[in-house]
């Protein structure tokens, strides 16, 4: 390999870069270190180059030859080492880490193997257009994890238990029954705990953000015995639009998307894994106990929806048990139009509506209004605007029955076996990344963003 300076090299010269695939002999410490070498290679090559923004065709065409031969070997690596790897930096599975924690254990442990820290922040600098994709490492590592039954499985274990923050707030909240996060208020009134979206700058979409305080509020109307059934609600926004009235969700924030500020962890995986998923199948509260009934704790919900429900709002809905809306909103996941994968909503959205309308509303971008005749099968009850409330109220003492919350669980095992989830989700992980930064993706983001701008 020739040696350049660390400075951008002129325009229509680049290194070389011959470094032959690595040979992995089944041994994880000589693999790993094989491994080690072969991606410091790469990163050297990566080095000589300047960033993407700056680079001409040829030096383009080149990282992309790096960082692709790089990933070719994290994949061969994790075929034979996956589970190993993952017992190492468990403890044999002893401790449970959450994605982050994973990762930045991985980072330390297996150099080369997924981004360290100082990559993804010099990759968080740059919109997504610009980003040579680290985070497709991280999805590589991720869904090799998740493929595998018995790791699989302990990472999704990881991923119910409440977070150290709902932790440290939780006798504030036990006691005065309200919290306030940047972006969701929590409130206990009577037996519900109600969740209020509070992102009203972008019409409660969804950001890395929101995507944090929803987990903490969650996981507070979980662990607080004196709430029987939780409530999720949009708050009043200040579109001009919708100034002064209530939104359900916009879905992803698509300027945040852009803007590269949508991350893979925190949001399109950890939110799968997180929040939602401990809405459908409870927090784990005793990881040892191997009965799951005795393992989680399991309330039922409620979604109230006003004006809309959109894209990653859509997706909320076919975990809850009861879902209201007010007379002319809508539901929709615009799969289509955005080039992205609507979360789970390919596993369950089939399962309320059947096959060929899941196709319509993911393939065709079909809207469902609460006046279509088929409005019942994504929404349990259609009211006028200035009776939702009263609606939720009532859904709330029917829900608090003792027997709901045991048999919305066994449902739950009926509908999503947890292998089914964790093998969704080990391939979500890879088509999903490699979609955010998909050309076509890029292309509708950006021009959305600059007509955004134009009307500033």
């Amino acid at each position: 390999m020739t040696t350049a300076t660390p400075t951008a090299p002129p325009t229509g010269t680049h290194p070389a870069w011959t470094a032959p695939a690595p040979l992995f002999d089944g041994v994880l410490a000589t693999d790993t270190a094989t491994l080690a070498a072969y991606a410091a290679d790469g990163e050297a090559a990566l080095a000589a180059l300047p960033s993407r923004p700056a680079r001409d065709g040829a030096q383009q065409a080149l990282a992309e030859r790096v960082l692709s031969a790089g990933r070719d070997a994290r994949r061969a690596f994790l075929a034979l080492h996956a589970e190993a790897v993952y017992d190492e930096l468990t403890a044999a599975r002893s401790r449970h880490l959450r994605l982050t924690e994973l990762l930045r254990a991985a980072a330390d442990r297996f150099p080369g193997l997924v981004p360290t820290a100082a990559q993804m922040a010099v990759e968080d600098a740059f919109v997504q257009a610009e980003k040579d994709g680290r985070e497709i490492d991280q999805a590589i590592f991720c869904a090799a994890v998740l493929r595998s039954p018995s790791a699989g499985a302990h990472l999704v274990d990881a991923m119910l238990l409440p977070t150290s923050r709902a932790l440290d707030l939780l006798g504030a909240f036990r006691e005065a029954g309200r919290v306030e996060l940047d972006t969701v208020l929590v409130e206990r009134i009577g037996e519900a705990g109600h969740i209020t979206f509070r992102n009203e700058h972008c019409l409660n979409a969804e950001d890395n953000r929101l995507i944090a305080d929803l987990e903490t509020a969650v996981d507070l109307v979980l662990l607080d015995d004196r709430i029987r059934v939780g409530v999720l609600r949009g708050g009043v926004v200040d579109h001009p639009r919708y100034r002064g009235r209530r939104v359900f969700s916009a879905g992803i924030n698509l300027k945040d998307l852009r803007n590269g500020d949508i991350s893979f962890i925190e949001f399109l995986l950890g939110r799968e894994l997180g929040y939602i998923n401990k809405m459908y199948r409870g927090l784990l509260t005793a990881a040892q106990n191997p009965v799951w009934a005795e393992r989680t704790l399991q309330k039922p919900w409620i979604g109230a929806v006003d004006a809309f429900a959109i894209g990653g709002g859509m997706q909320l809905l076919l975990v809850l048990d009861h879902v209201i809306a007010e007379e002319g909103a809508y539901f929709s996941l615009p799969a289509a139009e955005e080039g992205i994968v609507p979360g789970l909503g390919n596993l369950r959205l089939g399962r309320l509506t059947g096959a060929r309308e899941a196709r319509r509303v993911i393939l065709g971008g079909r809207r469902i209004d609460t006046a279509d005749p088929d409005a019942h099968l994504v929404c349990d009850q259609v009211v006028p605007a200035g009776q939702l409330t009263e609606a939720v109220d009532a859904a709330v003492r029917h829900l608090s029955a003792p027997a709901v919350a045991a048999n919305r669980r066994m449902l739950a095992l009926t509908e999503e076996p947890l292998d089914l989830f964790r093998s969704y989700l080990a391939e979500f992980a890879v088509v999903q990344v490699a979609r955010s930064y998909s050309e076509d993706v890029l292309a509708k983001v950006e021009r959305r963003w600059q007509r955004s701008q134009a009307r500033n």
